[in-house]
């Protein structure tokens, strides 16, 4: 599990507790039990949380991949999205946009509403697997780079399977976030406030054409929503925050653990990274002088 989900990093990092969990490593939350249930819910550690579920959530595999190899084997990430944030403001297109897989009906929903209204919203599919008979009726969108997004200034986060995860990234551009109501939430969500970093919708996306329009109607105020969200993420999302809420996380669910943890049968290993594999030569060379 260790060389899948970035753990070798904190390891390498803090002297972490002895601890023994079951981590999900799917998207859904798992948890649904209640307390006074018997048998009672587990602590199962999760990427993603739900009301409606106990999962104990850690930072995304995403965003921590994403935070800790920031400009560095990936396509995307924290640091790079915020020196591509497309034009300036006013010169950015006025429309809502949208482009994504067809992983939850609202996203269908949008894609009709672009068609009813190109002025206000540009939404497409760009690959389908849930709902295939839809393609004909809704059409199949190009695929279009991330950092193209930002050329409009409103940006709708609608969810996937679960939270859509691209939030975190659209956060950090400075077009503003039109946010669904949702059930799910990552790590970070809890310290966001609507209206004040983001403009929530209705999840059935009723009003969404209502919350462009008035975007539109009150530049000012949209354009300073968009910049506290941008602020909000960059300061949530730096990477020691990331390392702070992974050791907090563990810290606190080894304080609660009650049995002892032990190296099982058919474990593997999973070693840390050999230094000398390390592109950095700067601290093997000799010393200049004999005496240091």
């Amino acid at each position: 599990m260790g060389m899948h989900t970035e753990w070798q990093n904190p390891e390498a990092k803090v002297l972490l507790p002895d601890i023994e969990f079951y981590i999900n490593l799917g998207d859904w939350p798992l948890e649904h039990r209640k307390v006074n249930e018997t048998p009672g819910p587990l602590p199962i550690i999760s990427w993603c949380g739900s009301l409606d579920s106990r999962d104990v959530i850690l930072p995304t595999y995403d965003i921590t991949h994403s935070t800790l190899e920031a400009m560095r084997g990936v396509t995307n990430d924290l640091l790079s999205i915020q020196g591509n944030t497309g034009p300036s403001w006013i010169n950015k297109t006025e429309k809502a946009f949208f482009r994504g897989r067809d992983s939850r009906e609202e996203r269908l929903q949008l894609v009709q509403l672009s068609k009813e209204n190109p002025e206000l919203l540009d939404a497409g599919i760009t690959g389908y697997f849930f709902f295939q008979e839809k393609e004909k009726e809704l059409g199949k969108a190009k695929l279009i780079g991330f950092f193209d997004f930002f050329k409009y200034k409103y940006q709708v986060n609608v969810d996937g399977t679960v939270a859509a995860y691209r939030y975190p990234y659209l956060m950090l551009g400075d077009s503003l976030v039109l946010k669904q109501d949702s059930t799910y939430y990552e790590h970070f969500y809890m310290a966001l406030k609507p209206w004040k970093h983001y403009v929530p919708i209705k999840r059935n996306l009723s009003d969404l054409l209502e919350k462009v329009k008035w975007a539109k109607e009150n530049d000012e105020e949209a354009k300073k929503i968009a910049k506290e969200g941008q602020l909000a993420a960059r300061e949530l999302l730096q990477p020691h925050r990331v390392y702070c809420y992974y050791y907090r996380v563990l810290q606190k669910y080894a304080e609660r653990q009650s049995s002892r943890p032990k190296i099982r049968d058919k474990m593997e290993l999973v070693p840390q990274p050999d230094d000398n594999t390390s592109l950095c030569q700067c601290h093997r060379e000799g010393p200049f002088r004999e005496e240091l």
